[in-house]
């Protein structure tokens, strides 16, 4: 990659992402440390304002704007058959604000790559074999409180059990599985961690009050627990 294309990116790169390492960057790039330094010293020259955090790594000043960017058509596509596949979602939030942010970017495509686009969309099927009934419309909220620490109080209906328990939890993680979402918080009523199937939260408020942060890491959770979604 030349350096004019590789300092482009970069610059995409470092607006994409809260905060990069040089040792990321220069994975990323298949560079040298040392060239990567260089290329940041070329941004701060060209007057992008690009600040480092000791030990930690390099952004950019919050606010900061580029050039819209061009998406080629595999890029495009591949955006067309995430709508698609995510349309199956069964909460009603998360596909309302995907397609949303969708069609915000779908702005910035050139005319030729959003005609093939569109025209993908219409050759494009994938099947839901999930023939549950149960959806959900507290996805973006439930995610929101993830990554504020908000407490959520919920009313819960497990499987096959008409009784429907109060539950204060602290929200740390979730992830889908045969098209569900499942949240993984802890639970002030069982005092432990617990994963509850967003589709059966059949209330839920997400209060002010917000919990100290577990440093929860979902990877040593899937390792020493077994999931359970019922």
């Amino acid at each position: 990659m030349l350096q004019l294309q590789r300092l482009i990116s970069m610059l995409t790169l470092l607006k994409s992402k809260r905060l990069l390492t040089a040792t990321e960057l220069a994975k990323k790039y298949d560079v040298s440390v040392r060239t990567i330094y260089r290329d940041i010293r070329k941004l701060e020259e060209a007057g992008v304002p690009v600040y480092t955090i000791e030990g930690r790594g390099y952004s950019l000043v919050d606010n900061y704007t580029i050039a819209p960017v061009q998406f080629t058509e595999k890029q495009a596509n591949a955006l067309v058959t995430a709508q698609h596949i995510i349309s199956q979602s069964k909460d009603v939030s998360f596909v309302s604000d995907f397609n949303d942010a969708l069609t915000k970017i779908k702005s910035v495509f050139r005319t030729s790559v959003q005609e093939k686009s569109e025209l993908l969309s219409d050759k494009i099927h994938v099947f839901n074999w999930s023939y549950e009934d149960f959806t959900s419309d507290a996805l973006s909220e439930i995610q929101l409180a993830i990554t504020n620490f908000n407490f959520i109080e919920i009313n819960y209906k497990k499987a096959n059990d008409p009784t429907i328990s109060f539950r204060k939890i602290e929200p740390c993680a979730m992830y889908s599985t045969n098209n569900k979402w499942i949240l993984i918080a802890w639970c002030h009523l069982r005092n432990e961690l617990r994963a509850f199937r967003i589709d059966r939260i059949q209330y839920f408020k997400i209060l002010e009050e917000q919990f100290e942060d577990r440093q929860f890491n979902i990877q040593d959770y899937f390792a020493s627990c077994p999931y359970d979604h019922k």
